[in-house]
């Protein structure tokens, strides 16, 4: 076989393998992160332990909000309940109802 047969017989495995659901590192590394993530479960943001981005996550809690919430949880203690959140200033009812379901409290 000539060496130009080789090359087109090579890449035609490395292709198959990608399309057959081959492994990358950056994928490796993604799975890791997402495993790692204490905040997110299921799709569902741990008030108590999520970091400002992972709030964001939240319908209706921006930047702001987020940092906010952080605030309070740290000087007043974990949240014991979803509606909790209502006592942060800039956290209204309408937060929990968009969110239904989307919030862990662990």
């Amino acid at each position: 076989m000539t060496t130009f047969k080789w090359m087109v017989a090579v890449a035609a495995m490395m292709w198959g393998a990608g399309a057959a659901g081959g492994v990358l590192a950056s994928d490796t590394k993604q799975a890791r992160s997402e495993a790692k993530s204490p905040a997110s479960s299921e799709g569902k943001v741990n008030i108590n332990e999520a970091t400002q981005t992972e709030l964001m996550k939240l319908e209706g809690v921006g930047a702001g909000t987020a940092k906010k919430i952080i605030a309070w949880r740290e000087a007043h203690g974990p949240f014991k309940h979803a509606h909790d959140l209502e006592k942060v200033p800039g956290v209204g009812r309408d937060v929990l109802d968009k969110n239904h379901g989307r919030i862990a409290v662990k």
